[in-house]
């Protein structure tokens, strides 16, 4: 396993994974990432502004995305990135990668300037809560900013 950036030839594995995961976790609702317009084109997304914005793909070595995970500014709290769409296969899990890219992802919020991570997710992803949770992130209130409306679980981390 390797670790890169996205690059357009991910946009369609990433948002198949993505979507056969809130599928699975019954998510696949208006209000959640499932319907997002720019899903199909992650990378335009992340590399058009790579100073604010990444995405790690978790690559098998072959070429193959197993994973990856993504932050960019988060407007509702100064100084703060949101931590962005963390997915792996199955296969990927429990072998501790989803805390391995969570540790990346921070990483590089902190190369790029950010003293906080935001994150937030919904009740029916147990085990996304059990490493969110256990990689620090404390619970708060809904912010005001919220995109997805379906989500129900807010995190805050600081980075400093």
């Amino acid at each position: 396993m390797l670790y890169r950036e996205i690059t357009p030839a991910d946009n369609a594995p990433l948002a198949a994974l993505i979507r056969r995961s809130l599928k699975a976790h019954g998510l696949d609702i208006p209000g959640t990432v499932y319907f997002d317009e720019n899903l199909d084109h992650l990378s335009d997304f992340y590399l058009g502004d790579p100073a604010t914005r990444a995405y790690i793909i978790l690559d098998d070595g072959n070429g193959q995305v197993m994973g990856g995970i993504g932050l960019a500014a988060f407007p509702g709290l100064p100084g703060c990135a949101e931590l962005q769409k963390l997915y792996l296969v199955d296969a990927a899990k429990g072998a501790g990668l989803g805390m391995e890219m969570i540790r990346l992802v921070e990483d590089r919020a902190k190369d790029l300037g950010y003293r906080r991570m935001y994150l937030e997710t919904h009740t029916n992803l147990a085990a996304a809560i059990h490493i969110y949770e256990k990689s620090g992130y404390a619970r708060i209130e809904q912010p005001e900013s919220v995109v997805h409306s379906t989500m129900n679980r807010f995190y805050i981390k600081e980075l400093i």
